[in-house]
């Protein structure tokens, strides 16, 4: 039996993770598919580097952040996952984007 089988996931149900394709079932959210897909941590704290990922699993501590589609700290728990999302672990220590017109 597939990943894919096993989570009730289609085949045509893909998100990239950092690059790697990771399948989802309609309706999961970007962490259910992370964690489904046996990654279990992607950023770190800033002062320790401690591995982050799902921990509260509703939306309350802020521990699951990545960046969909370019929009940073998205709460993975929250964000529902979709066909050919890029999602990208988030890095604490890489600085938030200017607004456009900003940089003047």
């Amino acid at each position: 039996m597939t990943r894919a089988q096993a989570t009730g996931a289609d085949a045509e149900n893909t998100l990239t993770f950092d690059g790697t394709p990771v399948p989802f079932a309609p309706g999961q959210t970007i962490g259910g598919a992370l964690a489904a897909a046996g990654i279990v941590s992607w950023r770190t704290t800033r002062r320790d580097r401690a591995p982050r990922g799902l921990f509260c699993g509703i939306g309350v501590c802020f521990d699951c952040l990545v960046t969909v589609d370019g929009i940073r700290t998205q709460r993975a728990c929250l964000a529902e996952a979709c066909d050919g999302q890029d999602v990208r672990s988030s890095d604490p220590d890489e600085p938030l984007p200017l607004p456009e017109g900003s940089h003047d």
